[in-house]
């Protein structure tokens, strides 16, 4: 008898476990990578692309950091067209080439195959700066400033990052 109520009980305490998934962060306005993308070139933004999926715990982990940050989100909603892709969905999108693709390949284009990858995008879909892994508050601030603040037209990010820490 005992051996039958062991496999129910592990199965109900799954059933009430939290879900280890990770959704886009609460708070901001995530559009679709082609919606993302016209809205960016109407508006001569930048796009935000992050690159998540289900079960990712470190996608959860920067959610919870980084992206709970009132500060961030404030900067991030004003200064980027905010684009969401899960890297494993077969949902489909079409790239201003008119080619139909779905999210999983774009994110293979993108190399996102671990997630999360964060990447910057000009209006005219041309990748300026992709990061992958946990970032912190601090990380997306100095993102920020490289990118919205144009310093990538005139060096590296690697450039940037020894300026910004020069003794």
């Amino acid at each position: 008898m005992t051996m039958r109520v062991f496999p129910l009980l592990a199965a109900a305490l799954l059933c009430v476990a939290p879900a280890a998934y990770a959704d886009p962060p609460a708070g901001y306005d995530f559009l679709s990578y082609d919606d993302g993308l016209r809205q960016a070139r109407q508006q001569q933004k930048r796009l935000f692309v992050y690159f998540g999926r289900l079960g990712c715990g470190w996608c959860e982990r920067t959610n919870r950091e980084a992206f709970s940050d009132p500060a961030l989100r404030a900067r991030f909603v004003a200064h980027y067209v905010l684009v969401y892709v899960d890297s494993e969905s077969g949902r489909r999108l079409t790239l201003p080439s008119g080619e139909r693709i779905t999210e999983m390949e774009l994110g293979v284009r993108f190399k996102a195959f671990a997630t999360p990858v964060f990447a910057w995008i000009d209006p005219d879909g041309r990748t300026i700066l992709k990061v992958a892994g946990v970032q912190t508050v601090k990380d997306f601030d100095e993102f920020d400033r490289f990118v919205h603040g144009g310093i990538y037209r005139s060096k590296s990010f690697q450039q940037f990052l020894a300026d910004e820490h020069k003794p």
